[in-house]
This record gives structure tokens, C-alpha cells and sequence, in this order.
């Protein structure tokens, strides 16, 4: 299913479960703005190349819009919008004072060499310069972006609004950035899994674990995971996949890829199939890597008692619809991996207040906020009997629904 689809049957599913006026409800899901800019830089040789540029602005009642920018070859402008709309509510869940917003360029990082990257993201910025700000909307990293990026970006808006570290998030630390930035998605991930296990009275240690993705979220929960005692049985990423029953070694899978090895090619594991992966006997299943990866066609094959969604819409609906009837907990991806957007916003008050936390302060709010938003949304399923993705949706909904009728804007 189309992921802006998708996220708008989700949506509309809670707006009916809070009883949301129609009028409020239409206003909620139409975008605040769309913005779509053609960028053309002289490549290395001499030649010209085009590319189209998005920025999707979706809602602002809560505070200036979030979300990152991407470089992909198939940035598409549906799936730039259900992930600006899914940003509104995952801000809202975590309660951080922001609205939300995606980006993105299409073209294949790849195939630019580092000096063309810079241009085109310079392009960018000064095509969008005057519709960001630190307190109208703050871009991040996300697929083909890094740090670099955002320095660009930075470097670019302060010629034409001076100094401004807050204008993005996902800096290097040299420019502002946040102790603990990488890890935080991951590290989020991990505080979330907690929460869950403890309200069924289990812990992550002794469990099994299934991991698809070992990007920068996928390697990070994979990390803590294994230091928290959890056995992590299976793991993938693009090269392939691995499996051992008595756990891989994440410490040595790690120090294998930094030396330039592939996962796949792993001697702590055996090679098998990836699309086996989803399906592999397990306690505690994870996807952190695309969007749509359980549907009808796998989802009555999952054997894993516990989903946590660290990847954006990894679940279809109707393979929610299949869960539910074989009570396979899903804890929804507005909540699981919120912790990156959580220690973005921590960056951008520490770049506000010009005072650097350290990684221990970082981290223990990180703790916080996770398991305070986790108390929260099972709230909701108390008041309106729902599942966890509904009480995360009726939570988010409901405070930009609040905000936004406090506000005056839905006469």
C-alpha cells in the first residue's frame, strides 16, 4: 500500500476514534505548504545536470516544522508528504514542540562526486533559504544525507541570515551538533523495546532477536541489545543476510564491516535467504530498513510475538489487521524511533541556549521522554481500547488537533 495512504487511513481511523470534527480533521491532513524547486549545478566536467528538489510542510500548531532531507533517485513527492504528515504526529507523541516536514532531492548520491554534492545541496538551500529557519522549519539528515550536508546547509542559510546553528539539526559536533546524536535513534529504539517487555514482565535479556537493517539504526540497537544480554539469532542488511541460534557476536560483526568487510560474508554466522529474514522464529522482530516490508503476502508467516517498528511504515494495514487477529504486539513507528527527532530537538535548545549538555544528560533524557510518551500512549488505549498504533496515533492527533483549535485555526 502506497505509504501516504497509508498513513492517512491511519489518520482518519483515529480522528473517528476522538471524534474529531470533519473540518479540523481536513485541515490536519492538507499540507501547511509544498515546495518544489529545480536545482541545477555545473558538474565536475563542465557539463550542466538538472535535478527537482521537495520540501513538504505539513502542519506548524505546535512549533516550527521538523523533518530530514533526503538523496535518493526516487524522491516522490507522495511519499515525501506521508512522511512530513507521520513527523507531525511522531513530534506530537514524543510531545516536543514541533510541527513537521520532509525533504529531498532525486538524484543518486552515488553517482556525484563530493564537490558536486556540495553544490547541489548550496542550490538547494538558497532555493528554500527564505522557508526554513530555526523557528519555521529545521531540516536533518535522512537516506543519502549525513552531517556534511547539514554543514553545508548551515554554512549556506547564514550568508543570507547570519549565524544560525539552530537552523538544522544533525550537525557536526564542531558546528553545534549534540553528543549522542548517532546513537539516538537507536539508542530510542532500545529504551522503547524496554517499556514494551516490562508491561508484559520480560526484559531484553535472555530474549531473541531478529534485525533488518545494520545502517546507522539497525547497528546501534543491534549494539545495545547485545551489551543489555538480548541474543541477537538473524540480521541483514543490503549485501544479505545471517543467522545463528546461539547469537552473533555484534562486536565482531561490527569491527568485520569497519574493515571492510560485508555482512554477509560474516564468519560468526551462516549465509541465508533475506527474505527469510521477516519470517525467522524469534521473540523480538525489529525492522529498520524499508518502508512496506510486511504486508498480506508474509505477515500470517511472522513468528515473532513482539514488532518494533524502528523503520518508517514498515507495517502495511492489512498486515496490522493480521497481527492483531494473531496477537503479535506492534509497536508503531511514531513512537519506536522517535528517538532521533527526539535528541534533534535537544540540539536545537542547546544551540538556542548557546550551552552544550553532555552525553550523559543526552542519554537520561532520552530515557525519559521514551518511556513518559510510552506511559502516554498506553493511556489512550485505556480511554478509547485500541492498539498500541492507534493510541500513539489518537495521542498525536489529538494534542495537534488541541493545539490548533486553541489556536483559533479551524473556523
Amino acid at each position: 500500500m502506497n505509504s501516504l495512504v497509508a498513513t492517512s487511513r491511519n489518520f482518519r481511523q483515529a480522528a473517528r476514534i476522538l471524534g474529531l470534527d470533519a473540518k479540523l480533521e481536513k485541515s490536519l491532513l492538507i499540507p501547511f505548504r509544498e515546495i518544489k524547486v529545480e536545482c541545477t549545478i555545473p558538474k565536475d566536467d563542465g557539463t550542466l545536470a538538472s535535478f527537482v528538489g521537495f520540501r513538504v510542510q505539513h502542519d506548524n500548531a505546535r512549533g516550527p516544522m521538523k523533518g530530514g532531507i533526503r538523496y535518493h533517485p526516487e524522491v516522490d513527492p507522495d511519499e515525501v508528504n506521508a512522511l512530513a504528515q507521520l513527523m507531525t504526529w511522531k513530534t506530537a507523541v514524543a510531545d516536543i514542540p514541533y510541527g513537521g516536514a520532509k525533504g529531498g532531492i532525486g538524484c543518486n548520491p552515488d553517482d556525484l562526486t563530493k564537490s558536486e554534492l556540495e553544490r547541489l545541496t548550496r542550490v538547494f538551500t538558497q532555493k528554500i533559504h527564505d522557508l526554513i529557519g530555526s523557528h519555521a522549519d529545521v531540516p536533518a539528515p535522512d537516506m543519502g544525507t549525513n552531517a556534511q550536508t547539514m554543514a553545508w546547509i548551515l554554512d549556506e542559510y547564514s550568508k543570507f541570515h547570519g549565524h544560525s546553528p539552530a537552523v538544522v539539526t544533525g550537525k557536526p559536533i564542531d558546528l553545534g551538533g549534540s553528543l549522542g546524536r548517532d546513537a539516538a535513534t537507536g539508542r530510542g529504539v532500545v529504551f522503547a523495546t524496554e517499556a514494551l517487555l516490562a508491561e508484559h514482565g520480560k526484559s531484553i535479556k535472555g530474549l531473541t532477536f531478529v534485525i533488518q537493517g545494520f545502517g546507522n539504526v539497525g547497528s546501534w540497537a543491534a549494539k545495545f541489545i547485545h551489551e543489555s544480554g538480548g541474543k541477537i539469532i538473524a540480521i541483514s542488511d543490503v549485501s544479505g543476510a545471517i543467522k545463528n541460534p546461539s547469537g552473533i557476536n555484534i562486536e565482531d560483526l561490527q569491527n568485520h564491516i569497519s574493515s571492510g568487510g560485508v555482512l554477509k560474508d560474516f564468519n560468526g554466522g551462516d549465509a541465508m535467504d533475506s527474505n527469510e529474514l521477516l519470517t525467522h522464529e524469534c521473540d523480538v522482530l525489529i525492522p529498520c530498513a524499508l518502508g512496506g516490508v510486511l504486508n498480506r503476502e508474509n505477515a500470517a508467516a511472522v513468528k515473532a510475538k513482539y514488532i518494533i517498528e524502528a523503520a518508517n511504515h514498515p507495517t502495511d494495514p492489512e498486515a496490522d489487521d493480521i497481527f492483531a487477529e494473531k496477537g503479535v504486539l506492534v509497536l508503531p513507528d511514531i513512537y519506536a524511533n522517535a528517538g532521533g527527532v527526539t535528541v534533534s530537538y535537544f540540539e536545537w535548545v542547546q544551540n538556542i541556549q548557546g550551552f552544550l549538555w553532555d552525553e550523559e544528560k543526552v542519554n537520561t533524557e532520552l530515557k525519559r521522554y521514551m518511556l513518559t510518551a510510552f506511559k502516554n500512549i498506553k493511556g489512550m488505549c485505556k480511554s478509547h481500547d485500541c492498539n498500541l498504533r492507534m493510541g500513539a496515533f489518537t495521542l498525536g492527533v489529538n494534542r495537534v488537533a488541541r493545539a490548533t483549535a486553541l489556536r483559533g485555526w479551524e473556523a
